[in-house]
C-alpha cells in the first residue's frame, strides 16, 4: 500500500526553477513541508508563495551548493524552521559545454562543483537529520549523460556519471539505516536550464516536463518503505 507523505519535510536543491520547482509544489500538494535551497532568492520567494498557498509550512535560503559554508548555513536556517528532513531532493546543477580543448577549465571545473561536489555537500550535511529518524529518502538527479555521454559534453557528463557513482554507494551505506536513495536518470526536460522557455511552444510540448519528473518522483517516495528503485531513466514517449 502507498505511504502517505502528508507532514514530512522536504529540502530540495535548485529550487527556484525547472525541476526543482515542480517537484516543491508538487510535494506541497502531498502535504509536504518545504525547505528551498538555490542562488536566486527572488525565484525562492515566489516558489515558497506558491507552495503556501496550498496550506504547507514553507522556508528558503539563498546558498550556492558548490560552497559547504553556504550549504552548512542554508540546512542550519531550514532546520530551524520547519525541523528536521525527511526527504532530500538533490536537483542543483549546471551545465557547460565544449569541445574538451576549448571549453574553459575554470567552467568545467565549476560544473563538477555544482553537479557533483554540490550534491556531496548537501548529501553530506543532511543525511545525519536521516540517521538520527532511522529513515528517509534521497532523490539525486543526474541525467542521460550520466548514462551515455556525447560528444562536447566532457564535463557534464562526467559530473552525472559521478553522481551515479555517489549514489550507489551512498545507497549501500545508509540501507541499514532504512534510508533510500535513488538516482534518475532523464533525457531532455524542457527547462530554463536547457536555453528554452518555461512555456513550451507545440513542438517541444513532445518532450518531457518538469511536472512529469515531479510526478514520477512523488510515486516513487510514495513506494511502501520497504521497496525502492535505485536508478530509472525517464524518456519521452515520441519526441520525433
Amino acid at each position: 500500500m502507498a505511504q502517505s507523505l502528508a507532514g514530512k519535510i522536504a529540502f530540495i536543491t535548485g529550487a527556484g526553477k525547472g525541476i526543482g520547482r515542480a517537484v516543491a509544489l508538487g510535494l506541497a500538494k502531498e502535504g509536504v513541508h518545504i525547505g528551498l535551497i538555490a542562488r536566486t532568492e527572488k525565484d525562492l520567494k515566489q516558489v515558497a508563495e506558491q507552495a503556501s498557498a496550498l496550506g504547507i509550512k514553507t522556508a528558503y535560503a539563498a546558498a550556492d551548493v558548490s560552497d559547504l559554508a553556504q550549504v552548512e548555513k542554508a540546512i542550519s536556517s531550514l532546520t530551524e524552521q520547519l525541523g528536521q528532513a525527511d526527504i532530500l531532493i538533490n536537483n542543483a546543477g549546471i551545465g557547460k559545454f565544449g569541445p574538451l580543448l576549448e571549453i574553459d577549465p575554470a567552467d568545467w571545473k565549476n560544473v563538477i562543483d555544482v553537479n557533483l561536489m554540490g550534491m556531496f555537500y548537501v548529501t553530506r550535511t543532511v543525511l545525519p537529520q536521516l540517521i538520527g529518524k532511522n529513515g528517509g529518502d534521497i532523490v539525486n538527479i543526474s541525467s542521460m549523460s550520466g548514462v551515455k555521454a556525447t560528444a562536447g559534453s566532457s564535463a557534464y557528463s562526467a559530473s552525472k556519471f559521478g553522481v551515479l557513482g555517489l549514489t550507489e554507494s551512498l545507497s549501500q551505506e545508509v540501507r541499514k539505516h532504512n534510508i533510500r536513495v535513488f538516482a534518475l536518470t532523464p533525457s531532455r526536460v524542457i527547462t530554463e536550464f536547457g536555453g528554452t522557455s518555461e512555456k513550451p511552444d507545440a513542438s517541444e510540448e513532445k518532450f518531457m516536463q518538469p511536472e512529469d519528473i515531479a510526478e514520477y518522483i512523488v510515486a516513487q517516495l510514495k513506494l511502501h518503505p520497504r521497496i525502492f528503485i535505485p536508478t530509472s531513466s525517464q524518456w519521452a514517449t515520441n519526441p520525433f
